[in-house]
């Protein structure tokens, strides 16, 4: 259920509308906009007259929702939510390219691609240190030695930097990292997300490799319902039965995402399509259809990569990528 406020109503007045509620054992979100206050009701709503609040001189309207996501709502929160990360915000307008190795290998290549993608316009780096891998013979990434060469670029290119995290018991290593990434995989451990829920840091929250957009959105409400509300949503392709690409990237997703809830989202065309070759158009295409952000891998020699090479575009190659989208985005901005 959410409360309309009309736009000038005395602030005692709603501070006391608020307080009754608390009193019915409701959990209470509320979101200042430009125009009027929305308050959001969490809980068992039944004891809640719906009819008796909306005759309230300061409500404006009431409304039932019916969707399970909350938090996560747009009818909770109909502003765009905006990341601040470090002076480097995405939504709300602000688009932001993240872009850098699948996995981080030594100082030299994360320096090297690190500085590179900065000259190209992106504005964050992002960086495995460890990795899921489908094989347990595969690189699993150099883990805590990974984050500290990630570190050591955000201190020479002072991009904030994005990591994966797999085990909550990690966490302490994360303490400076500057978006915590929940991959695919582990877009539906609830336990893991409880515990982010509990920090203070921005969620990178990638959609599970078979996930509807509503679960992807329920995964979100369980980081939010735990405190943290600065969550930004990832399409990073999901599986069907199409074998030409490693997955089918949903662009549908992006606008209908966008409908339903104020937070973020941005696209991973690399792990999508799982191709360079495919990582221009698809992002131009991301960009065109109102995507805050995308999130891109760059290897400086992708042949020789540790991780998937076969989707990593060269530094030259994403360069091309960045001026493309931002004439996209000076179209579609108008």
């Amino acid at each position: 259920m959410i409360i309309v406020i009309k736009q000038g109503s005395p602030e005692k007045q709603v501070n006391n509308l608020i307080s009754w509620i608390e009193t019915q054992g409701v959990r209470v979100h509320v979101s200042h906009g430009e125009y009027n206050t929305i308050i959001g009701l969490i809980g068992d709503t039944a004891k809640i007259d719906a009819d008796l609040v909306e005759g309230l001189e300061i409500v404006e309207t009431v409304k039932k929702i019916s969707e399970p996501f909350k938090k996560a709502n747009r009818k909770f929160h109909p502003e765009d939510t905006v990341i601040d990360v470090g002076g480097v915000k995405i939504g709300g307008g602000n688009f932001c390219m993240i872009a850098g190795p699948c996995s981080v290998e030594s100082e030299e290549q994360i320096l090297e691609i690190a500085s590179s993608v900065k000259r190209s316009g992106a504005l964050m780096l992002r960086g495995g240190a460890f990795k899921p891998r489908t094989s347990p013979y595969d690189f699993q990434g150099l883990k805590a030695e990974g984050i500290d060469l990630l570190l050591e670029a955000k201190r020479e290119t002072k991009m904030p930097i994005v990591t994966e995290i797999l085990n909550i018991n990690h966490l302490d290593l994360f303490e400076d990292v500057d978006i915590i990434q929940v991959g695919a995989r582990n877009m539906q451990n609830f336990e893991l997300l409880k515990e982010l829920g509990k920090t203070k840091k921005p969620i990178l929250l990638k959609r599970g490799l078979a996930n509807t957009m509503k679960e992807l959105l329920m995964s979100a409400e369980y980081i939010m319902a735990g405190g943290n509300e600065d969550i930004i949503l990832c399409e990073r392709g999901i599986r069907t039965f199409e074998t030409f690409t490693r997955n089918t990237i949903d662009l549908s997703a992006v606008p209908m995402l966008k409908e339903l809830t104020h937070l973020p989202v941005v696209v991973d065309p690399s792990h999508s399509t799982g191709m360079s070759k495919l990582v221009k158009p698809m992002s131009l295409a991301a960009a065109a259809c109102g995507a805050d952000g995308l999130m891109i891998e760059v290897h400086n020699n992708p042949a020789r990569a540790l991780c998937d090479g076969a989707q990593s575009l060269t530094p030259a190659q994403f360069d091309d990528v960045a001026k493309s989208v931002n004439k996209v985005l000076e179209v579609v901005k108008g």
